[in-house]
Parts: C-alpha cells; sequence; structure tokens
C-alpha cells in the first residue's frame, strides 16, 4: 500500500422497496437486505469484476434502532450488521466498523477513510447504510411477522453513540425531539427576517417546493409527488401541524425503506483494478465541525458548525462556492438548508442552483443516518455525466450538532489534504437558573392530537444570560400561535427546582 496515494470513489448503489406489510411478509425488506441490495450495487457499478475480493474495510452507517439509548429490537436483533453486510456480499475486509450517531456520518466517514486511504492503510473501501422504518411500521400495523435477527462471528469497532446532544435544562423543559430543536432554529430565522407564522411558512414552502419536483423524479424517492407552494403552507389533514412553525411536510420522514453504498479506493489500486477515468470522482476536500448544546449557542439563526465545515472543505479544495456547479444540502427542516445556504453565502431565493439533487428527506425520504450516502450517489452519478464539474455534499446530524462536508469532482485534484475536524467554539452562552424577567429570543409549540400543548422558549437576560422555560396554560399557548412573531416579547420567568415557566408581560 502507498502512501499519498490520491482517494478515488469509483462506484455507488442505492436500493429502496415500497414494502409496508398490506400485502404479507413477501418481499419484506431489512436492513441488510438493503444496504446489501445497494453495496452489490456498488459493486457492479464500477465495473470490476474482483471488486468484492478487494475490499480491505466495511464501515456502516448506524440504523435507528442502534441509535437511541436502550432502544428495542421488534423484529430482532442482527449484533453484527458490518459482519453480516461482509457475508452478504461476498467480501472479506480485515477491518470492519458500525459508526456512531448521526446524519453527518455517510460524509465523515468518506473523509475519514479517503485520509485513511491516502496514509497507506486501505485500499479499497465499502461504505453503507440503510433504513427499513416503513417495513417495521407496517409490519407492526399490520400484524405481519417479520425477522431482522442475524449474527456473525467477525470482530468489529463499534464506536457507540457518542455524547449525550441533550443537555439536563433542555430535556426538563421538553426539548426532547428533533422537530421542536429545529423549530427554535426556524423561529429565529423568522424573526431576524421579520417574517410572522404565516411568512414564514410561505418562505419554507417556496424553498422546499422545488425538493418536491426533484423527488417526484427520482427512482429511488419513498415519496416521488410534487407538491405546490399552497399546498405545503397551509395546514390541512394530509399537512398538519406537529410543532411551530412546521406542518408534516416541512419534517424529514423517517417512514422508509431505503439503503446507500460507495466505494473508495486509492488512485493506485483503481489503476490496478482498471478502473477507467469516466468511472472516477475524486475528493477534492472536507470538513468537519462539531457544535455544543443548542441552548448554548450564542447564535441560533445559522450554524456555526456548518459554517466551519463548508469553509474547511472549500478551502482544501481550493474553491469558493461560486466555482460549485452541484450540490446537495442537508434538509431534515428548513432551518437546515437556509443555514447551508449561509454558510455557503448564497440567495437561496436568486441562486439558480439546485440545492438538492436527491429531493430532500421530506419528499426523497428521511432514512436516519444515512441520507447523505444517498446524496454522495447522487452526486458521484452526476458529476460523471458532467466532467469536470465540482459538487459539494453537506451532511448533517443531531440539532445542527455535527456537520461534514465534502468536495468533489472527477478532475484529479493537484494535492490532497485530509479534512480535519474542528473543535467546538469556545464561546457559550451562561444558562440562568433563578427567577427572572428575560426578552424572549425563539420559541416552538408542540402538538399534539388535540392541538397546541406546550410553547417552550429560550429568553435573554439584560446580562447576556440565557433562560430556558415552558408553558402549557392556553392563553399563553394564544399569544405565541399569533400570526405576527413574539420574539422580542418581555417574558416572565418563574423558576421551581429545574423548572422554569414563563408568562408574558
Amino acid at each position: 500500500m502507498a502512501k499519498g496515494d490520491f482517494p478515488v470513489l469509483i462506484g455507488v448503489g442505492q436500493s429502496m422497496s415500497q414494502w409496508d406489510g398490506k400485502k404479507g411478509a413477501e418481499g419484506a425488506p431489512s436492513p441488510l437486505s438493503l444496504m446489501t441490495d445497494a453495496s452489490n450495487a456498488a459493486i457492479v457499478d464500477t465495473g470490476v469484476s474482483g471488486m468484492a475480493a478487494a475490499i480491505d474495510a466495511l464501515a456502516v452507517v448506524r440504523i435507528f434502532e442502534d441509535s437511541v439509548p436502550g432502544d428495542r429490537h421488534p423484529h430482532g436483533h442482527n449484533t453484527n450488521l458490518p459482519g453480516t453486510l461482509a457475508r452478504e456480499t461476498g467480501t472479506n475486509p480485515g477491518y470492519l466498523v458500525y459508526e456512531t450517531v448521526g446524519g453527518q456520518s455517510p460524509q465523515a466517514l468518506v473523509n475519514e477513510f479517503a485520509r485513511r486511504i491516502h496514509e497507506g492503510e486501505f485500499e479499497a473501501v465499502l461504505i453503507s447504510g440503510s433504513e427499513a422504518n416503513r417495513a417495521s411500521k407496517g409490519a407492526r400495523k399490520h400484524g405481519v411477522e417479520i425477522n431482522w435477527a442475524d449474527r456473525d462471528a467477525r470482530d468489529y469497532e463499534d464506536r457507540g453513540l457518542g455524547p449525550m446532544m441533550l443537555s439536563r435544562g433542555e430535556i426538563k423543559h421538553g426539548l426532547v425531539t428533533p422537530a421542536y430543536f429545529y423549530g427554535m432554529f426556524e423561529n429565529a430565522i423568522a424573526a431576524r427576517e421579520g417574517r410572522g407564522r404565516s411568512g414564514q411558512r410561505k418562505a419554507m414552502a417556496e424553498l422546499f417546493q422545488p425538493f418536491s419536483a426533484v423527488a417526484a423524479k427520482n427512482p429511488y424517492s419513498q415519496f416521488p409527488q410534487e407538491h405546490s407552494v399552497e399546498f405545503l403552507s397551509t395546514p390541512s389533514r394530509e399537512n398538519y401541524e406537529y410543532a411551530d412553525p412546521f406542518l408534516k411536510w416541512f419534517i424529514a420522514q423517517d417512514a422508509v425503506n431505503q439503503g446507500a453504498a460507495a466505494i473508495i479506493v486509492s488512485s493506485s489500486k483503481a489503476d490496478e483494478l482498471g478502473v477507467p477515468e469516466n468511472k472516477r470522482v475524486y475528493l477534492h476536500g472536507g470538513g468537519e465541525a462539531g457544535d455544543d448544546h443548542i441552548s448554548v449557542r450564542p447564535v441560533l439563526d445559522r450554524s456555526w458548525a456548518m459554517d466551519t465545515a463548508v469553509s474547511r472543505a472549500l478551502a482544501q479544495a481550493g474553491k469558493t462556492a461560486a466555482d460549485v456547479h452541484h450540490l446537495d444540502l442537508y434538509s431534515c427542516f428548513p432551518c437546515a438548508v437556509f443555514s447551508g445556504a449561509a454558510a455557503l453565502g448564497i440567495d437561496w431565493k436568486t441562486d439558480k442552483r439546485p440545492l438538492t439533487l436527491t429531493g430532500g428527506l421530506p419528499f426523497f425520504g428521511g432514512p436516519g443516518n444515512n441520507y447523505s450516502l444517498h446524496g454522495i450517489a447522487e452526486m458521484v452519478n452526476l458529476l460523471r455525466e458532467n466532467p469536470g464539474n465540482t459538487g459539494l455534499v453537506l451532511a448533517n446530524g443531531g440539532w445542527m450538532t455535527k456537520e461534514a462536508a465534502g468536495v468533489y469532482s472527477t478532475t484529479k485534484p493537484a494535492k490532497f489534504t485530509p479534512a480535519e475536524k474542528a473543535a467546538k467554539p469556545a464561546e457559550q452562552v451562561e444558562i440562568a437558573t433563578e427567577s427572572c424577567e428575560a426578552t424572549l429570543e425563539t420559541f416552538t409549540v408542540t402538538h399534539g392530537k388535540d392541538g397546541p400543548e406546550r410553547g417552550i422558549i429560550f429568553a435573554r437576560l439584560a446580562d447576556g444570560r440565557r433562560a430556558i422555560a415552558n408553558n402549557a396554560d392556553a392563553a399563553t399557548l394564544a399569544v405565541l400561535r399569533e400570526d405576527a412573531s413574539p420574539v422580542g416579547r418581555k417574558v416572565a420567568i418563574t423558576v421551581d427546582g429545574e423548572q422554569g415557566t414563563f408568562v408574558f408581560v
């Protein structure tokens, strides 16, 4: 193995199934079957007859059921996804890894193994992942028995769940799901732009309508239907309220059966295998960054981690945002796309470049931690069709907590510099724990089957500290639910133990 070699992607594959249990167990997919199909497609895509035998490392993106502490496995537990994938694909890698939690994982794995290939540690790496939540939900709904239990004796590195992305104070006040965290970001952006609820919903719908159009034409989309701006911005039975300002179709949809895979090798290995130049896509630059708990971040209307990861990837590639022809920005919620565009310094309203290649997580589908591997697969195929073009993939984990970016092109770079992960920002906001008066900074309102349930706020004290509070009182919720943004209004917060309750003053 030669040090200093260029890492190059030579094969990609995707899989998708619409199976939902309505017609019985026949054809039911599993996470393993979906990633096997995608991996075999990637192997075939290389055009190399001995590709499977050449794989010396294999990495699997962590599935949903292994990403939550103590989560159950209703269809049986595959205790060694990397090992069973190696078995099913006929590969025999000496190193197997099961990646940690986060949607940044696919691009982070590409960055990592590009570095390790460059350092001469490996020659050919298979990266794969999948989700079969649609199958799981459908089987339970229709009483269909499916079995995902499997095992393999091969050793593998399990990177675990990673650090906790929620603080005790956030949990105590009900900030426990992605939509609630992202609602805080979304309303901070709306306030910055001077938009109320309806204005923000219109802006989000205008952003996401083209995404749905892309998804409608993608054969791997789970929800291939184009939606209008009016449908996306209007509450309805099919587009119900979930957490202000979000409606259903502003949110990543996890009821998917999707898999994706990519093969990355050293350029000398590609030469040895006879891979033609028109199959090769090079990683020109990578960047990664991790942020702190949302409640201590100084800025909530954009992402420091995105800014840092994108700027590092572009700098390593020797490119500017204007040099990038194709983009796939992580799109779990509109604010992630708004923040990704801000990191690139582009105006999403006027820039002519599509911001997604897949169709986005609400419409293409949100396969857990693995979405961006689909984005990478689409990017590789598009760049092969447009030799010399440059593309950027931005992958996101947590609540804009963990970011990874990659810059790609069919053109061989003059040099390769491995990606480095930036440390967390030094600046933090101190959290106030006493009763106080403050100014509402941002908020969300959670919804249940019977309508609005609880308002959760961040508020700033005069000394710059931040308070967290909530309230389920109908009158208070009514104020939060007025069309005009309540951001900037004064609130009084009463603290009892670890619980803060707010009222408007």
